[in-house]
């Protein structure tokens, strides 16, 4: 396993300027230090989830935090756009030519997209330990066209401690997306690593209107 990513660090990110210096500094190795020699194979697991459930509704796909594109990489064919706060990690996807457009954005923060621009949402890694919370749900909601499949990934610990729970129970009550459903997934493959038995929890659900 390469030294050259630390996983700890990343969860030890403290704010949006925090975590595109480290994902900038990571962005030339992440692919080769952490997506291989990890055996990391969330963003496939959540890719097959995405489409067995259907897919996009119509119109284009949002990969949330997408990094260097390791989910458009397993969701060949969609129409996708990736938006993530690192520049240079946006810049290892638009060398695969990945995405239709690249979107250097704060999730946390108001989202540079127009309304019901998206049919279907997918998101890896970035729901987790120090990055980015359930605050972001309003302004996903508002990018999402009508029947928007959403197909995210985080951990347990944080579904609880980032609010996700009271968050999609009251978008629920409000009527804006359906009750969500649960898969646990793998997040790492033939690893031996002190995270290798650690499992994702993703959430699936649709916008209703």
């Amino acid at each position: 396993m390469s030294a050259d990513y630390d996983l700890d660090r990343a969860y030890r990110i403290e704010s949006p300027a925090d975590a595109r210096r480290v994902y900038d500094d990571w962005a030339a190795t992440y692919d080769d230090s952490f997506a291989h020699d990890w055996g990391y194979v969330a963003p496939r697991r959540i890719a097959d989830i995405f489409l067995a459930e259907g897919g996009p509704a119509g119109g284009p796909v949002l990969d949330i935090g997408a990094g260097t594109g390791l989910m458009a990489e397993a969701l060949p064919g969609l129409m996708i756009d990736g938006i993530d706060i690192s520049p240079e990690m946006l810049a290892r996807a638009a060398a695969k030519g990945l995405y239709r457009t690249r979107i250097e954005a704060d999730l946390t923060a108001a989202l540079p997209l127009a309304d019901a621009a998206y049919g279907g949402f997918v998101s890896c890694g970035t729901f987790t330990h120090g990055h980015v919370g359930a605050d972001c749900l309003p302004e996903l909601l508002r990018v999402a066209a009508p029947g928007a499949l959403f197909c995210c990934g985080t951990r347990p610990a944080v579904y609880d401690a980032m609010g996700f729970g009271s968050a999609l129970a009251l978008a629920t009550a409000r009527g804006q997306i359906t009750p969500p459903r649960f898969f646990e997934i793998d997040i790492y493959e033939g690893a031996s690593h002190d995270h290798a038995a650690d499992t994702g929890l993703v959430m699936l659900f649709r916008k209703t209107s």
